[in-house]
């Protein structure tokens, strides 16, 4: 499984963008999808997660809750993290994560996460 993140820059307080993961490989091995992000100094975190073969709601972060939202093209080769309202807050590098097991994606935990993307860099400020 590879994953390629884009679609990180800078932007104002108040502002959107929108990530995207390019995911190759065998799509059982991607069946929890989620967005983790890691700040200076701090430990990476949970973001967003999303079922690959599920309807349930997908699961965010309080701190994200209701400003990002998470979703797969329907091939379920693109992973994207749509965010909005941003705050300084949000500044850090972002990560896109796949792992086989179908229930990593609900405790949003990294070390449930065996594939990693490089990460992308987003700035608010």
């Amino acid at each position: 499984v590879q994953l390629v993140e884009s679609g990180g820059g800078s932007v104002q307080p108040g502002g959107s963008l929108r990530l995207s993961c390019d995911a190759s490989g065998n799509t059982y091995s991607r069946s929890s999808m989620a967005w983790f992000r890691q700040a200076p100094g701090k430990e990476r975190e949970g973001v967003a997660g999303i079922a690959m073969w599920s309807d349930d709601d997908p699961r965010y972060s309080e701190s994200v809750k209701g400003r990002f939202t998470i979703s797969l093209d329907n091939a379920k080769n693109t992973l994207y993290l749509e965010m909005n309202s941003l705050k300084s807050e949000d500044t850090a590098i972002y990560y896109c994560a796949a792992d086989y097991s179908a229930a990593a994606w609900q405790p949003l935990r990294a070390q449930d996460f065996r594939y990693w993307g490089q990460g992308t860099q987003v700035t608010v400020s």
